[in-house]
């Protein structure tokens, strides 16, 4: 059996054995509890009871997160950059960064709802709050992780400063990045969420994912609230995807852990 066979008969073998013990378990359930955990098809009905409504919360969502992506990526990239030109600022910035990130950031939801309102611009910052972190620590540690003989190497030549940072440190710090990109990616789509829960508004119509499952909680409805979930998976899997696919554009012409899985 081919290995590319293997790789999609294996996930679709345990996608099977979830979905079959998800089902057990649910019969399993006495009636007074049955309606706790709705089956795969209860979920599915929901999903397609409600999806025009779960579409257009998802978009609100899906806006929210790729703002905040966004924008921390950039601030990130900047930031890292003068992290690792200097050892001075590195020392006087890096504490309060971790400092910054061990804050939970559910704790500035109702500032940011005084600061700028409830809505879009409170969504957005919490989610660059969540997915800041990991890209400038990653970055970061690339940037100063850069192989020595190669610095030596670009100084004999008497590079420039800013050629040795664009030409060599950007290039070697990228795997480190997108590492950090992908941990981002998988926690913008969760802090849109939060900022939905925590700071998010109806006004306008744009309610995303996390305010209707307030609602739904609200009316136990439990199908709709495990769809809703659902889409909340499904968004984080594009967000996912779409950084792998410039992470192999961009590295696997030249980086061994591509070349390796390659082979």
């Amino acid at each position: 059996m081919s290995r590319k066979l293997l790789n999609v008969l294996l996930p679709a073998a345990t996608g099977a054995f979830f979905i079959a013990a998800w089902y057990a378990v649910c019969l399993s359930l006495n009636e007074d509890n049955r309606f706790l955990l709705p089956t795969p098809g209860q979920v599915l009905a929901a999903l397609r009871d409600n999806h025009d409504t779960l579409a257009h919360a998802a978009l609100n969502t899906t806006e929210g997160a790729l703002l905040g992506f966004v924008l921390a990526t950039a601030v990130s990239f900047a930031l890292a950059l003068g992290l690792s030109l200097s050892p001075l600022v590195r020392v006087s910035l890096y504490p309060y960064l971790m400092i910054l990130q061990m804050t939970p950031v559910i704790v500035f939801a109702p500032i940011l709802v005084l600061w700028v309102g409830p809505g879009l611009k409170s969504v957005t910052i919490i989610t660059f709050l969540i997915c800041f972190f990991p890209l400038v620590v990653n970055t970061t540690q690339g940037l100063i992780s850069t192989d020595r003989n190669l610095v030596d190497l670009f100084r004999m030549y008497q590079a420039g400063r800013w050629q040795e940072i664009f030409l060599l440190r950007v290039p070697a710090a990228l795997p480190y990045f997108f590492t950090g990109l992908r941990i981002a990616a998988v926690l913008a789509p969760i802090g849109a969420l939060v900022g939905d829960y925590t700071a998010g508004s109806s006004a306008g119509d744009g309610g995303g994912l996390g305010f209707q499952a307030i609602i739904y909680s609200s009316q136990a409805k439990y199908p709709v609230l495990f769809a809703t979930a659902a889409v909340t998976c499904v968004l984080g899997f594009i967000f996912v995807s779409v950084v792998l696919g410039l992470s192999r554009l961009t590295l696997h012409k030249w980086h061994d852990s591509f070349e390796r899985t390659d082979k």
